[in-house]
Protein backbone atom coordinates (compact mmCIF):
# COMPACT_ATOMS: atom_id res chain seq x y z
CA UNK A 1 0.00 0.00 0.00
CA UNK A 2 2.49 2.44 -0.22
CA UNK A 3 3.36 5.38 -2.82
CA UNK A 4 0.86 8.09 -3.69
CA UNK A 5 -2.45 7.95 -5.38
CA UNK A 6 -2.32 9.46 -8.65
CA UNK A 7 -5.75 12.08 -8.65
CA UNK A 8 -8.41 10.72 -10.46
CA UNK A 9 -10.78 13.65 -10.47
CA UNK A 10 -12.50 13.69 -13.76
CA UNK A 11 -14.73 16.87 -12.52
CA UNK A 12 -13.36 19.22 -9.79
CA UNK A 13 -10.05 20.63 -9.87
CA UNK A 14 -7.10 19.06 -7.40
CA UNK A 15 -7.44 20.92 -3.96
CA UNK A 16 -4.70 22.15 -2.33
CA UNK A 17 -3.44 21.53 1.46
CA UNK A 18 -5.28 24.79 2.88
CA UNK A 19 -8.33 24.01 0.44
CA UNK A 20 -11.83 23.09 1.74
CA UNK A 21 -12.56 19.20 1.84
CA UNK A 22 -16.36 19.20 0.85
CA UNK A 23 -18.08 16.89 2.53
CA UNK A 24 -21.59 14.73 1.36
CA UNK A 25 -22.87 11.75 4.09
CA UNK A 26 -25.63 9.26 2.87
CA UNK A 27 -27.65 7.83 5.36
CA UNK A 28 -27.64 9.20 9.46
CA UNK A 29 -31.00 8.17 10.88
CA UNK A 30 -28.38 6.32 12.99
CA UNK A 31 -24.33 6.31 13.21
CA UNK A 32 -24.33 8.70 10.22
CA UNK A 33 -24.83 11.75 12.84
CA UNK A 34 -21.34 10.95 14.11
CA UNK A 35 -20.05 10.88 10.22
CA UNK A 36 -21.69 14.79 10.31
CA UNK A 37 -20.18 15.75 13.55
CA UNK A 38 -16.59 14.89 12.74
CA UNK A 39 -16.14 16.24 9.76
CA UNK A 40 -18.22 20.01 10.94
CA UNK A 41 -15.48 20.08 13.69
CA UNK A 42 -12.44 19.11 11.43
CA UNK A 43 -10.60 22.28 10.09
CA UNK A 44 -11.08 22.44 6.77
CA UNK A 45 -13.87 20.29 5.77
CA UNK A 46 -17.19 21.82 5.13
CA UNK A 47 -20.54 19.76 4.72
CA UNK A 48 -22.04 20.20 1.42
CA UNK A 49 -24.55 17.55 0.85
CA UNK A 50 -27.04 14.91 2.86
CA UNK A 51 -28.63 12.20 1.43
CA UNK A 52 -31.50 9.95 2.95
CA UNK A 53 -34.25 8.26 1.11
CA UNK A 54 -36.60 9.05 4.44
CA UNK A 55 -37.64 12.89 4.01
CA UNK A 56 -38.16 12.88 7.88
CA UNK A 57 -34.50 12.31 8.63
CA UNK A 58 -33.32 14.17 5.52
CA UNK A 59 -35.05 17.25 7.05
CA UNK A 60 -33.96 17.31 9.95
CA UNK A 61 -30.34 17.67 8.84
CA UNK A 62 -30.71 19.76 6.65
CA UNK A 63 -32.18 22.16 9.58
CA UNK A 64 -29.93 20.76 11.86
CA UNK A 65 -26.53 21.87 9.69
CA UNK A 66 -28.33 24.91 8.73
CA UNK A 67 -28.31 25.85 12.84
CA UNK A 68 -24.70 25.19 12.94
CA UNK A 69 -23.84 27.52 9.64
CA UNK A 70 -23.74 24.29 7.12
CA UNK A 71 -25.60 25.02 4.46
CA UNK A 72 -26.18 22.13 2.33
CA UNK A 73 -28.09 20.35 -0.61
CA UNK A 74 -30.57 17.73 0.04
CA UNK A 75 -30.81 14.62 -1.58
CA UNK A 76 -32.98 11.38 -1.54
CA UNK A 77 -31.47 9.43 -4.61
CA UNK A 78 -27.90 9.38 -3.88
CA UNK A 79 -27.08 8.61 -7.46
CA UNK A 80 -28.16 12.11 -7.93
CA UNK A 81 -26.11 13.40 -5.14
CA UNK A 82 -23.12 11.11 -6.10
CA UNK A 83 -23.29 13.42 -9.66
CA UNK A 84 -22.64 16.56 -7.84
CA UNK A 85 -19.20 18.06 -9.10
CA UNK A 86 -18.45 19.83 -6.50
CA UNK A 87 -18.33 16.73 -3.32
CA UNK A 88 -15.07 15.60 -2.69
CA UNK A 89 -15.68 13.10 0.06
CA UNK A 90 -18.99 10.44 0.72
CA UNK A 91 -19.46 9.01 4.15
CA UNK A 92 -22.24 6.29 3.58
CA UNK A 93 -23.60 5.08 6.98
CA UNK A 94 -26.67 3.33 5.46
CA UNK A 95 -28.42 -0.11 5.87
CA UNK A 96 -25.33 -2.52 5.10
CA UNK A 97 -26.89 -3.45 1.90
CA UNK A 98 -26.36 -0.32 0.39
CA UNK A 99 -22.34 -0.04 1.65
CA UNK A 100 -21.17 -1.44 -1.47
CA UNK A 101 -23.24 0.25 -3.99
CA UNK A 102 -22.38 3.31 -2.76
CA UNK A 103 -18.71 3.28 -2.22
CA UNK A 104 -18.78 1.66 -5.93
CA UNK A 105 -20.53 4.42 -7.54
CA UNK A 106 -18.74 7.30 -5.51
CA UNK A 107 -15.19 5.74 -6.57
CA UNK A 108 -16.36 5.84 -10.39
CA UNK A 109 -17.27 9.32 -10.20
CA UNK A 110 -13.62 10.26 -8.67
CA UNK A 111 -14.72 10.75 -5.01
CA UNK A 112 -13.06 9.68 -1.79
CA UNK A 113 -15.23 7.34 0.36
CA UNK A 114 -15.67 6.51 4.11
CA UNK A 115 -17.80 3.91 4.46
CA UNK A 116 -19.42 2.58 7.99
CA UNK A 117 -18.92 -1.29 9.04
CA UNK A 118 -19.64 -4.14 8.30
CA UNK A 119 -17.73 -2.97 4.78
CA UNK A 120 -20.11 -5.13 2.99
CA UNK A 121 -23.19 -7.40 2.57
CA UNK A 122 -21.56 -10.31 1.13
CA UNK A 123 -17.94 -11.15 0.29
CA UNK A 124 -18.42 -10.77 -3.37
CA UNK A 125 -19.00 -6.96 -3.15
CA UNK A 126 -16.33 -6.53 -0.52
CA UNK A 127 -13.90 -7.18 -3.29
CA UNK A 128 -15.72 -5.16 -5.72
CA UNK A 129 -15.20 -2.08 -3.48
CA UNK A 130 -11.21 -3.20 -3.01
CA UNK A 131 -11.37 -2.95 -7.22
CA UNK A 132 -12.94 0.19 -7.52
CA UNK A 133 -10.48 2.10 -4.84
CA UNK A 134 -7.61 0.59 -6.70
CA UNK A 135 -9.19 1.33 -10.47
CA UNK A 136 -9.70 4.70 -9.76
CA UNK A 137 -6.94 5.79 -7.26
CA UNK A 138 -9.10 6.62 -4.60
CA UNK A 139 -9.26 6.73 -0.50
CA UNK A 140 -11.55 4.53 0.88
CA UNK A 141 -11.61 3.97 4.43
CA UNK A 142 -13.24 1.13 6.47
CA UNK A 143 -14.24 3.00 9.24
CA UNK A 144 -13.37 0.49 11.81
CA UNK A 145 -11.78 2.89 14.67
CA UNK A 146 -10.39 0.39 16.61
CA UNK A 147 -7.47 1.08 14.87
CA UNK A 148 -7.42 4.80 15.45
CA UNK A 149 -6.50 4.20 18.74
CA UNK A 150 -2.71 4.44 18.93
CA UNK A 151 -2.74 3.19 22.59
CA UNK A 152 -3.98 -0.27 21.06
CA UNK A 153 -1.73 0.11 17.88
CA UNK A 154 1.29 -0.27 20.46
CA UNK A 155 -0.87 -2.94 22.44
CA UNK A 156 -0.86 -4.82 19.42
CA UNK A 157 3.17 -4.05 18.59
CA UNK A 158 3.73 -5.30 21.66
CA UNK A 159 2.22 -8.75 21.14
CA UNK A 160 3.54 -9.06 17.99
CA UNK A 161 7.41 -8.40 19.41
CA UNK A 162 7.08 -11.34 21.15
CA UNK A 163 7.11 -10.19 24.03
CA UNK A 164 4.84 -12.87 25.65
CA UNK A 165 6.02 -15.57 23.48
CA UNK A 166 4.00 -16.99 20.84
CA UNK A 167 0.42 -16.23 20.17
CA UNK A 168 -1.87 -19.45 21.37
CA UNK A 169 -5.52 -18.02 20.54
CA UNK A 170 -7.53 -15.02 20.21
CA UNK A 171 -10.87 -14.57 21.75
CA UNK A 172 -13.36 -11.64 20.48
CA UNK A 173 -16.41 -11.19 22.05
CA UNK A 174 -19.34 -8.45 22.11
CA UNK A 175 -22.23 -8.96 24.41
CA UNK A 176 -24.76 -6.39 23.55
CA UNK A 177 -28.58 -6.81 25.04
CA UNK A 178 -31.15 -6.99 22.37
CA UNK A 179 -34.54 -7.45 23.26
CA UNK A 180 -37.28 -8.94 20.59
CA UNK A 181 -38.29 -6.78 17.82
CA UNK A 182 -41.70 -8.16 17.95
CA UNK A 183 -43.76 -10.49 15.52
CA UNK A 184 -46.16 -9.27 13.21
CA UNK A 185 -48.95 -11.01 11.25
CA UNK A 186 -49.26 -9.46 8.10
CA UNK A 187 -47.48 -6.70 5.52
CA UNK A 188 -46.63 -3.37 7.70
CA UNK A 189 -47.47 0.06 6.02
CA UNK A 190 -44.42 1.99 4.96
CA UNK A 191 -44.28 5.41 6.74
CA UNK A 192 -45.09 7.95 4.38
CA UNK A 193 -41.81 9.66 4.80
CA UNK A 194 -39.63 6.71 3.14
CA UNK A 195 -39.15 6.75 -0.83
CA UNK A 196 -39.47 2.82 -0.27
CA UNK A 197 -38.22 1.59 -3.69
CA UNK A 198 -34.74 3.65 -2.93
CA UNK A 199 -34.57 2.41 0.80
CA UNK A 200 -34.39 -1.02 -0.76
CA UNK A 201 -31.82 0.13 -3.50
CA UNK A 202 -30.31 -3.32 -4.26
CA UNK A 203 -32.03 -5.85 -1.89
CA UNK A 204 -35.68 -6.78 -2.43
CA UNK A 205 -38.90 -4.43 -2.42
CA UNK A 206 -41.46 -6.87 -1.17
CA UNK A 207 -44.24 -6.52 1.61
CA UNK A 208 -42.35 -4.83 5.37
CA UNK A 209 -42.96 -7.97 7.08
CA UNK A 210 -41.02 -6.28 10.66
CA UNK A 211 -42.37 -3.71 12.66
CA UNK A 212 -39.70 -1.24 12.76
CA UNK A 213 -38.46 -0.76 9.09
CA UNK A 214 -35.61 1.10 10.60
CA UNK A 215 -32.68 -0.49 12.77
CA UNK A 216 -34.32 -4.02 12.63
CA UNK A 217 -33.02 -4.01 9.29
CA UNK A 218 -29.79 -5.52 11.02
CA UNK A 219 -31.77 -9.04 11.66
CA UNK A 220 -32.87 -9.89 8.76
CA UNK A 221 -30.79 -11.35 5.82
CA UNK A 222 -31.65 -9.37 2.74
CA UNK A 223 -30.30 -6.42 4.59
CA UNK A 224 -28.59 -6.93 7.79
CA UNK A 225 -25.83 -9.46 8.98
CA UNK A 226 -26.56 -9.93 12.32
CA UNK A 227 -24.41 -9.04 15.24
CA UNK A 228 -21.66 -11.00 14.17
CA UNK A 229 -21.77 -8.48 10.95
CA UNK A 230 -22.76 -5.62 13.24
CA UNK A 231 -20.44 -5.03 15.97
CA UNK A 232 -18.30 -8.30 14.98
CA UNK A 233 -16.45 -6.12 12.29
CA UNK A 234 -14.75 -4.49 15.49
CA UNK A 235 -13.09 -6.88 17.27
CA UNK A 236 -12.56 -9.27 14.10
CA UNK A 237 -10.26 -6.88 12.63
CA UNK A 238 -8.57 -6.47 15.66
CA UNK A 239 -8.27 -10.71 16.20
CA UNK A 240 -6.83 -10.53 12.44
CA UNK A 241 -4.35 -7.42 12.87
CA UNK A 242 -3.07 -9.09 15.92
CA UNK A 243 -2.64 -12.21 14.29
CA UNK A 244 -0.96 -10.65 11.56
CA UNK A 245 -2.54 -12.11 8.91
CA UNK A 246 -3.22 -10.26 5.47
CA UNK A 247 -5.41 -13.06 4.31
CA UNK A 248 -8.73 -15.38 5.44
CA UNK A 249 -9.07 -18.37 7.73
CA UNK A 250 -8.29 -22.02 5.97
CA UNK A 251 -11.95 -22.75 7.73
CA UNK A 252 -14.58 -21.71 9.74
CA UNK A 253 -17.71 -22.70 11.47
CA UNK A 254 -20.65 -21.54 13.72
CA UNK A 255 -22.30 -22.62 16.58
CA UNK A 256 -25.79 -19.98 17.20
CA UNK A 257 -29.32 -19.76 17.35
CA UNK A 258 -31.85 -16.87 17.85
CA UNK A 259 -33.31 -17.93 21.83
CA UNK A 260 -35.00 -16.37 24.56
CA UNK A 261 -38.12 -15.29 22.12
CA UNK A 262 -40.07 -15.57 19.10
CA UNK A 263 -39.68 -12.78 16.76
CA UNK A 264 -39.30 -11.93 13.24
CA UNK A 265 -35.76 -12.19 13.28
CA UNK A 266 -33.88 -14.35 11.01
CA UNK A 267 -30.17 -13.64 12.61
CA UNK A 268 -28.81 -15.34 15.63
CA UNK A 269 -28.55 -13.32 19.38
CA UNK A 270 -26.41 -15.67 20.31
CA UNK A 271 -23.69 -17.12 18.49
CA UNK A 272 -19.64 -18.52 18.56
CA UNK A 273 -17.61 -18.24 15.27
CA UNK A 274 -14.39 -20.11 15.10
CA UNK A 275 -11.76 -19.46 12.62
CA UNK A 276 -8.65 -21.22 12.37
CA UNK A 277 -5.88 -19.38 11.12
CA UNK A 278 -2.16 -21.21 10.39
CA UNK A 279 -0.79 -19.35 13.44
CA UNK A 280 -3.16 -19.57 16.08
CA UNK A 281 -7.47 -19.87 16.22
CA UNK A 282 -9.59 -17.39 16.73
CA UNK A 283 -12.94 -17.76 18.66
CA UNK A 284 -15.67 -14.96 18.77
CA UNK A 285 -18.73 -14.68 20.50
CA UNK A 286 -22.29 -12.83 20.49
CA UNK A 287 -24.84 -12.78 23.27
CA UNK A 288 -27.85 -10.94 23.16
CA UNK A 289 -29.70 -11.64 26.54
CA UNK A 290 -28.44 -10.43 29.85
CA UNK A 291 -26.70 -12.60 32.36
CA UNK A 292 -30.20 -13.60 33.65
CA UNK A 293 -33.75 -12.88 32.67
CA UNK A 294 -34.64 -10.71 35.86
CA UNK A 295 -31.42 -8.49 35.15
CA UNK A 296 -30.39 -5.93 32.77
CA UNK A 297 -26.85 -6.68 33.15
CA UNK A 298 -24.83 -8.38 30.51
CA UNK A 299 -22.24 -11.04 31.36
CA UNK A 300 -18.63 -10.16 31.48
CA UNK A 301 -16.00 -12.30 29.80
CA UNK A 302 -14.61 -14.53 32.08
CA UNK A 303 -12.62 -17.28 30.23
CA UNK A 304 -10.25 -20.42 31.73
CA UNK A 305 -8.24 -21.97 29.65
CA UNK A 306 -6.88 -25.34 29.20
CA UNK A 307 -3.43 -24.65 31.02
CA UNK A 308 -5.07 -22.69 34.29
CA UNK A 309 -4.81 -19.00 32.78
CA UNK A 310 -8.26 -17.35 34.09
CA UNK A 311 -8.70 -14.42 31.53
CA UNK A 312 -11.13 -11.34 32.47
CA UNK A 313 -12.47 -8.49 30.78
CA UNK A 314 -15.48 -6.13 31.24
CA UNK A 315 -17.72 -5.37 34.30
CA UNK A 316 -21.25 -6.10 35.04
CA UNK A 317 -23.52 -3.12 33.62
CA UNK A 318 -26.48 -2.91 31.49
CA UNK A 319 -23.67 -1.13 28.67
CA UNK A 320 -22.13 -3.77 26.11
CA UNK A 321 -19.24 -5.80 27.13
CA UNK A 322 -16.99 -5.65 23.69
CA UNK A 323 -13.13 -6.60 23.14
CA UNK A 324 -10.71 -8.84 22.25
CA UNK A 325 -8.28 -10.99 24.81
CA UNK A 326 -4.98 -12.82 23.63
CA UNK A 327 -3.71 -15.71 25.14
CA UNK A 328 0.26 -15.82 24.82
CA UNK A 329 2.55 -18.14 25.99
CA UNK A 330 3.88 -16.11 28.79
CA UNK A 331 0.84 -14.07 29.74
CA UNK A 332 -2.34 -12.66 28.10
CA UNK A 333 -3.63 -9.15 26.99
CA UNK A 334 -6.52 -7.55 27.04
CA UNK A 335 -6.60 -5.57 23.93
CA UNK A 336 -10.01 -3.60 24.88
CA UNK A 337 -8.43 -2.11 27.89
CA UNK A 338 -4.69 -2.38 26.58
CA UNK A 339 -3.94 -4.30 30.06
CA UNK A 340 -0.92 -6.65 30.00
CA UNK A 341 -1.02 -9.94 32.46
CA UNK A 342 1.22 -12.63 33.38
CA UNK A 343 -0.22 -15.99 33.22
CA UNK A 344 -1.57 -15.64 36.96
CA UNK A 345 -3.50 -12.40 35.90
CA UNK A 346 -1.07 -10.22 37.17
CA UNK A 347 -0.61 -6.90 35.66
CA UNK A 348 2.89 -6.26 34.38
CA UNK A 349 1.85 -3.15 31.81
CA UNK A 350 -0.74 -0.71 30.10
CA UNK A 351 -0.93 1.22 27.35
CA UNK A 352 -2.74 4.62 27.77
CA UNK A 353 -5.91 5.03 25.03
CA UNK A 354 -4.90 7.66 22.52
CA UNK A 355 -7.40 7.69 19.67
CA UNK A 356 -7.33 10.20 16.53
CA UNK A 357 -10.89 9.10 15.41
CA UNK A 358 -11.65 7.81 12.12
CA UNK A 359 -13.04 10.90 9.96
CA UNK A 360 -10.07 12.68 11.06
CA UNK A 361 -7.30 10.41 9.82
CA UNK A 362 -9.51 9.80 6.87
CA UNK A 363 -9.33 13.28 5.75
CA UNK A 364 -5.32 13.38 6.31
CA UNK A 365 -4.83 10.56 3.90
CA UNK A 366 -7.84 12.44 1.74
CA UNK A 367 -5.51 15.16 1.53
CA UNK A 368 -1.86 13.57 1.28
CA UNK A 369 -3.18 10.97 -1.23
CA UNK A 370 -1.03 8.15 0.88
CA UNK A 371 -2.62 5.13 1.59
CA UNK A 372 0.39 4.58 4.57
CA UNK A 373 -1.81 7.35 6.13
CA UNK A 374 -5.12 5.75 6.28
CA UNK A 375 -5.27 3.50 9.35
CA UNK A 376 -7.91 0.77 8.14
CA UNK A 377 -8.07 0.87 4.47
CA UNK A 378 -11.23 -0.73 2.31
CA UNK A 379 -8.44 -3.73 1.83
CA UNK A 380 -8.10 -4.22 5.26
CA UNK A 381 -11.96 -4.25 5.69
CA UNK A 382 -13.16 -6.10 3.57
CA UNK A 383 -10.94 -9.09 4.63
CA UNK A 384 -12.31 -8.50 8.38
CA UNK A 385 -16.20 -8.15 7.43
CA UNK A 386 -15.04 -11.50 4.94
CA UNK A 387 -14.78 -12.96 8.54
CA UNK A 388 -18.48 -12.25 9.30
CA UNK A 389 -19.93 -13.61 6.29
CA UNK A 390 -17.76 -16.40 6.97
CA UNK A 391 -19.33 -17.19 10.19
CA UNK A 392 -22.86 -16.19 9.19
CA UNK A 393 -22.54 -18.54 6.10
CA UNK A 394 -21.75 -21.31 7.84
CA UNK A 395 -24.57 -20.43 10.31
CA UNK A 396 -27.18 -20.05 7.45
CA UNK A 397 -26.45 -23.52 6.23
CA UNK A 398 -26.16 -25.00 9.47
CA UNK A 399 -28.83 -27.81 10.81
CA UNK A 400 -30.10 -28.00 14.62
CA UNK A 401 -27.64 -30.31 16.45
CA UNK A 402 -27.17 -31.62 20.45
CA UNK A 403 -24.74 -30.37 23.14
CA UNK A 404 -23.04 -33.43 22.38
CA UNK A 405 -22.44 -33.31 18.76
CA UNK A 406 -21.76 -29.65 18.76
CA UNK A 407 -18.69 -30.86 21.47
CA UNK A 408 -17.87 -33.16 19.20
CA UNK A 409 -17.76 -31.09 16.11
CA UNK A 410 -15.70 -28.19 17.91
CA UNK A 411 -13.22 -30.61 19.91
CA UNK A 412 -9.96 -30.06 17.30
CA UNK A 413 -9.73 -26.49 18.29
CA UNK A 414 -8.46 -25.59 21.64
CA UNK A 415 -10.61 -23.77 23.96
CA UNK A 416 -13.11 -23.43 21.82
CA UNK A 417 -15.09 -26.19 23.76
CA UNK A 418 -14.53 -23.83 26.60
CA UNK A 419 -16.30 -21.84 24.82
CA UNK A 420 -19.17 -23.67 23.99
CA UNK A 421 -19.34 -24.57 28.03
CA UNK A 422 -19.80 -20.78 29.02
CA UNK A 423 -22.55 -20.20 26.37
CA UNK A 424 -24.43 -23.11 27.25
CA UNK A 425 -24.39 -22.10 30.89
CA UNK A 426 -25.86 -18.53 30.19
CA UNK A 427 -28.09 -19.95 28.28
CA UNK A 428 -29.13 -22.05 31.19
CA UNK A 429 -29.42 -19.18 33.35
CA UNK A 430 -31.59 -17.15 30.84
CA UNK A 431 -33.66 -20.54 31.16
CA UNK A 432 -32.79 -22.39 27.80
CA UNK A 433 -31.78 -25.67 27.81
CA UNK A 434 -29.90 -26.62 24.42
CA UNK A 435 -30.41 -29.96 24.97
CA UNK A 436 -34.28 -29.25 24.60
CA UNK A 437 -33.98 -25.99 22.43
CA UNK A 438 -31.51 -26.50 20.01
CA UNK A 439 -28.82 -24.45 18.60
CA UNK A 440 -28.18 -24.82 14.98
CA UNK A 441 -24.35 -26.22 14.21
CA UNK A 442 -22.49 -24.70 10.57
CA UNK A 443 -20.48 -27.12 8.98
CA UNK A 444 -16.63 -26.33 8.95
CA UNK A 445 -16.13 -25.06 5.74
CA UNK A 446 -12.44 -24.51 3.71
CA UNK A 447 -11.91 -21.31 2.26
CA UNK A 448 -9.28 -20.42 -0.87
CA UNK A 449 -8.42 -17.43 0.70
CA UNK A 450 -6.66 -16.23 -2.68
CA UNK A 451 -9.86 -16.70 -4.49
CA UNK A 452 -12.44 -16.14 -1.51
CA UNK A 453 -14.50 -18.95 -2.71
CA UNK A 454 -15.18 -22.20 -0.11
CA UNK A 455 -13.66 -25.24 -1.05
CA UNK A 456 -15.07 -28.39 0.55
CA UNK A 457 -17.96 -30.87 -0.05
CA UNK A 458 -20.13 -28.28 1.40
CA UNK A 459 -18.85 -25.56 -1.09
CA UNK A 460 -21.55 -25.13 -3.61
CA UNK A 461 -24.44 -24.54 -1.15
CA UNK A 462 -21.78 -21.96 0.61
CA UNK A 463 -20.68 -20.18 -2.48
CA UNK A 464 -24.20 -19.43 -3.16
CA UNK A 465 -24.25 -16.72 -0.66
CA UNK A 466 -20.54 -14.93 -1.55
CA UNK A 467 -23.40 -13.36 -3.64
CA UNK A 468 -26.93 -11.40 -3.87
CA UNK A 469 -29.21 -10.72 -6.38
CA UNK A 470 -29.21 -7.49 -7.31
CA UNK A 471 -32.33 -5.32 -8.60
CA UNK A 472 -32.30 -3.44 -11.91
CA UNK A 473 -31.23 -0.22 -11.25
CA UNK A 474 -29.20 -0.89 -8.53
CA UNK A 475 -26.52 -3.92 -9.52
CA UNK A 476 -22.42 -3.66 -9.19
CA UNK A 477 -21.15 -4.93 -12.25
CA UNK A 478 -18.51 -7.67 -12.86
CA UNK A 479 -16.03 -4.89 -14.05
CA UNK A 480 -16.62 -1.94 -11.73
Amino acid sequence: LSGSLAWARPYAQIRGANDDIRAAVVGFHGHGKTHINAYVKTDGVRMVALCDADSDVLDWGVKNLKGRNQNVQAYRDVRKMIENKDIDIVSTATPNHWHALVTVWACQAGKDVCVEKPVSHNIWEGRKMVEAARKYNRVVQADLDMRSNNGLRKAVDYVQCGELGKILIVHGFCYKRRKSMGKVSGPQPIPKSIDYNLWCGPADDGPLMRKNLHYDWHWVWETGCGEVGNNGPHQLDVCRWVLGQKGLPRRVMSIGGRFGYDDDGETPNTQIAVYEYENAPIIYEVRGLPEKPDSSNMDTFNCTSSSGVNMKSGKSSPSPVTGVVVQCEGGWVDLGQRIVYDNKSREIKRFESDSIGPQPNFIKAVRSRKLEDLRTDILEGHLSTCLCHMGNISHRIGAQASPDEISDAIKRVDESGEAFNRCREHLAQNGIDLAKTKATLGPWLTMDSEKERFTNRRARQANRLLKRDYRKGFVIPEEV
